[in-house]
């Protein structure tokens, strides 16, 4: 489709429904987006040093005590 003929069919629509083309143009965009990262490959060791595991994670909660 040529882009003046989609511009032709836009403008005979009503306000509404415009926002609602916008709204799936918008959509398709973000779809498009996505599809072009993925399959990139990982970099490993990338977030190393981001998480930090406390001494204390594998203690019971004191808030699960009385379910103990």
């Amino acid at each position: 489709m040529k882009a003046t003929t989609f511009y032709e069919k836009f403008n005979k629509l009503p306000d509404n429904l415009k926002a609602e083309a916008i709204n799936y143009l918008e959509y398709l965009e973000h779809k498009a987006q996505k599809n072009s990262t993925q399959g990139k490959e990982a970099i490993p060791g990338l977030a190393k040093g981001m998480i930090k595991m406390r001494d204390d994670f594998d203690e019971p909660l004191d808030d699960f005590k009385e379910y103990m």
